[in-house]
């Protein structure tokens, strides 16, 4: 019998209400007729992570480590529900044509809970040393408690079929009905085409476009965990990251220890989320009595240094967020720092527009696709489109000009993105100073050079007419963060809207 013949029950239903593998099977898993079976702890809270990202749109980042700790996992087995959590997660635009291919279905037929446990075995039978049977038996057993023993049999017969070829062969294979060379591509480094095209104008901008496979490969890494010594508050210890003097990296095991020893002084945070806060605060000389505001605050970890910088220069800090549950990380991650920061909930196109002329330095981590932080995210890849960006693109404008509008003369805004998308990025600077003669934009890579503990490759080439930075997974060992400066002059504003 073939897997579409044993498989019915795990079809996707076309009406939920009516009976799928699930309904029909609910005696099997409150303990009917069917045997007890266990699947490993590890397997599970994968699968368990696996189905809160599909089913409830979460990030794997913030609940795996929760859901660890909830298991009590060994180290041992930690590892192993991280590795096969984030392996999964990438890699999941490669294993859904294998699946469609083993089924002989599309993948959206099959049922959402067998389908990510299917993705969760092709990862072991194809990714890990984990051994064949162990992979299978255990994601039938997985099936079997969680969907039903009817969607378990499709669920063996599809993992023995993939178990059958090695990875090689089912790369070739799935490569082989590809319809151009961006589709293999994107199968062969689990990135959807536009992500990959978007990628490939970025670099060519700078001139670096053969470094697209060396990039795509480091969105497949597991990126090593960098800490932040709020300044004046902690000591950065060995090993020291490269470029920021306040990141430092992870001594290994949990880095929830060092933070939660250090009183919130010491806080997990990317280097290149380190480097553009700093760069804002290394513009120009800081005069006492400055006002800094953080626009868009949520989480708060450039909040947080950005305060402590602060304190040291008798430099009165304002944070805002619009949404309430990221303001409330906002104040969780400002408890370190002594002082008060008084943290607004408004939308921040408003917050600035009452606010004209009162900041020195503004601080604009404006909302975007998050397409540089792929490595830590790795189902963004697969959640977002392009239509993501045409939507954020005219709210980075606005947040951007209301933020140069609340610029006193000389203040200076860091217009940052944790995405290299060119429309994110220059694209956004671009469109907001052709309306700005009130403005100028400094030289973001030399702030950055000067910031940077060591030597640092900011490409130059093809940004003649842009002051901005970008930086690279795979050039800096970062996200891939963007940085433009631009400070407000004493030169009257002659927008377009004034006109």
């Amino acid at each position: 019998m073939s897997p579409s013949e044993q498989g019915r029950s795990a079809r996707r239903p076309a009406n939920r209400s009516g009976g799928d593998a699930r309904s029909s099977n609910r005696g099997e898993r409150s303990g009917g007729r069917g045997p007890s079976r266990t699947v490993q702890p590890a397997r599970r809270v994968a699968y368990d992570v696996l189905r809160a990202v599909s089913d409830s749109d979460a990030y794997a980042n913030l609940l795996l480590p929760a859901a660890i700790a909830e298991a009590g996992l060994s180290p041992q087995d930690a590892g192993l529900a991280t590795e096969l959590t984030y392996g999964t997660l990438r890699r999941r635009g490669l294993y859904d044509a294998i699946i469609a291919a083993a089924a002989d279905r599309a993948t959206d037929e099959i049922d959402p809970a067998v389908l990510d446990a299917l993705r969760l075995a092709v990862h072991q039978l194809l990714a890990t040393r984990v051994a064949s049977h162990a992979a299978v038996n255990e994601s039938v057993n997985l099936v079997a408690t969680t969907v039903g023993r009817g969607a378990s049999s499709f669920t063996n017969a599809v993992l023995r079929r993939i178990a059958r070829d090695t990875p090689g062969e089912w790369q070739e294979r799935i490569e082989r009905d590809a319809r151009s060379d961006d589709e293999r591509l994107a199968l062969r480094s689990a990135h959807p085409v536009w992500i990959i095209r978007a990628l490939r104008r970025a670099l060519a901008a700078e001139g670096r476009v053969d470094e697209l496979e060396a990039l795509l490969e480091a969105d497949n890494v597991s990126p090593e965990v960098t800490l932040v010594a709020l300044p004046g508050l902690a000591e950065p210890v060995e090993p020291r990251r490269p470029y920021a003097a306040t990141a430092f990296a992870s001594p290994g095991g949990d880095p929830r220890r060092p933070v939660e020893a250090s009183g919130g002084t010491v806080r997990v945070q990317d280097e290149g989320s380190q480097l553009v806060a700093l760069a804002l605060a290394e513009a120009a000389p800081i005069r006492p009595g400055e006002r800094w505001l953080d626009l868009c605050a949520g989480p708060g970890g450039k909040t947080a240094l950005l305060a402590a910088i602060a304190r040291q220069h008798d430099v009165v800090l304002e944070a805002n967020e619009v949404v309430p549950t990221r303001a409330r990380l906002v104040r969780n991650a400002l408890r370190a720092v002594p002082g008060e920061v008084v943290v607004h909930e408004q939308d921040g196109r408003e917050f600035a527009a009452t606010r004209a002329g009162e900041f020195d330095r503004i601080l604009v981590d404006a909302p975007c696709t998050g397409l540089g932080a792929l490595r830590r995210r790795p189902e963004a890849r697969w959640r977002k489109s392009p239509a993501d960006v045409a939507e954020l693109v005219p709210l980075q404008v606005d947040l951007l000009t209301a933020a140069l509008d609340a610029l006193a003369p000389g203040g200076i805004v860091a217009y940052v993105t944790c995405s290299p998308h060119l429309a994110e990025t220059v694209g956004v600077v671009q469109e907001v100073l052709r309306d700005r003669a009130d403005v100028t934009e400094l030289d973001a890579r030399a702030v950055l050079t000067d910031v940077a503990q060591s030597p640092i490759d900011l490409a130059e080439a093809g940004r003649a007419e842009s002051g901005s930075a970008q930086l690279w997974p795979h050039r800096h060992g970062t996200d891939a963060m963007f940085l433009a400066l631009l400070q407000r002059t004493d030169a009257p504003n002659t927008s377009a809207k004034e006109e």
